[in-house]
């Protein structure tokens, strides 16, 4: 049951406006299907864990 809440968890969207790609400053869209902050610019998807944005290079998911 924890897990399902974990999954649907969003982040503050207050939050959201205010983050950007730690490597390019650009903006990020966000994925609610895939709970992850996208950088179009570079190529990487940030994952949303628990409502908490990982925003970590290393942790991002590059984009196909």
């Amino acid at each position: 049951m924890s897990e399902h809440i974990a999954q649907t968890s969003r982040p503050d969207p207050k939050l959201l406006e205010l983050l950007v790609c730690p490597l390019t400053k650009t903006t990020l869209h966000y994925d609610a299907e895939r709970s992850e902050l996208v950088s179009q610019a570079a190529r990487l998807a940030y994952p949303i864990r628990n409502g908490i944005p990982i925003m970590l290079p290393s942790e991002a998911r590059e984009l196909d």
